[in-house]
């Protein structure tokens, strides 16, 4: 029988779970606050497409300038960016839609990306980048998760008024000077670096899950941004350290690990929150339903 010491203390003696730990807080307090942004502008989808697009510039960047993180960074920021560059154009300057112009290029370079990897054959392993590896985050790694959160951090506080009020009200933003397209740009640029910066502990598969399903948990609880902000970053940090440590005692990917507790607080949410879960709803149509019944004629 372990103790409540071996199962929440013990592991956090060795020096990849106190660096896994470092890159879950990090990521998990710009993740929570970038997801709440993706939810409310709706664009979950757009920031998944993203997050695949990443995989040619790893893949790439890998084989021309070698393994090192800084090397691997500037690849999928590259791509990242390419992706998100190469959308906007096409909805500018074509009739396809924002959401659909995402698809097409996130299908397109994650094909180059799957193609990168199997030519180089065995030169090339990024199963960790694909799943997430917590053994794998390095002191480069960690730097680059300080360094994505506090851009994140510095951006909301110095861009918070023009972002609640692009994200709610886009038309009264833009009639009243704002530049709703450099916003909505940086907004993108923003999640590319955060998803970078995940890319060694949760991968490319399962980053964007320590962003989107805090967000999408918070929002079944409140309707208060602040509320809704403070709630999505709490879920982030919970879910990432309980993750982590699921992760060290089970044995399986910490990227896969963080996201599926994750999942369980997002289904809890689902069905439990006092205003917007599944048994509030029902019991409020249920009685609406008796209602309607009892109704005299």
């Amino acid at each position: 029988m372990h103790t409540l010491h071996e199962i929440f203390v013990a592991p956090f003696a060795y020096e990849f779970m106190q660096r896994g730990l470092a890159a879950a807080v990090l990521l998990g307090v710009s993740g929570g606050l970038i997801g709440v942004l993706l939810v409310l502008r709706r664009l979950a989808l757009m920031g998944d497409a993203v997050a695949h697009s990443l995989l040619p510039g790893i893949g790439l960047a890998y084989l021309v300038l070698g393994s090192s993180p800084l090397a691997l960074f500037a690849g999928a920021l590259f791509a990242g960016l390419l992706a998100s560059i190469g959308s906007w154009l096409v909805t500018w300057l074509t009739r396809v839609k924002e959401e659909a112009a995402f698809a097409a290029l996130f299908i397109v370079f994650f094909g180059a990306g799957i193609a990168l990897v199997s030519a180089a054959g065995s030169r090339i392993n990024l199963s960790h980048f694909l799943f997430g590896n917590v053994l794998g985050v390095t002191t480069d790694d960690l730097w680059l998760c300080a360094a994505a959160s506090s851009l994140t951090v510095a951006t909301f506080l110095l861009l918070y008024r023009s972002l609640v009020l692009e994200s709610f009200d886009p038309v009264f933003y833009r009639a009243t000077g704002g530049r709703g397209t450099l916003l909505h740009f940086g907004v993108l640029v923003l999640t590319v670096a955060n998803l970078v910066a995940a890319l060694q502990a949760m991968g490319v598969v399962l980053a964007l899950g320590l962003f989107i399903v805090p967000a999408v948990s918070a929002y079944l609880w409140t309707d208060r941004l602040g509320v809704l902000l403070a709630l999505s970053v709490g879920a982030a940090l919970v879910g990432a350290v309980v993750g982590l440590l699921v992760s060290f005692h089970v044995g399986i990917a910490s990227g896969a690990s963080i996201v599926l507790v994750l999942g369980a607080w997002f289904l809890v949410s689902a069905v439990a929150s006092p205003r917007y879960g599944m048994v509030t709803k029902l019991i409020r149509v249920a009685r609406e339903g008796r209602g309607v019944l009892h109704t005299p004629e």
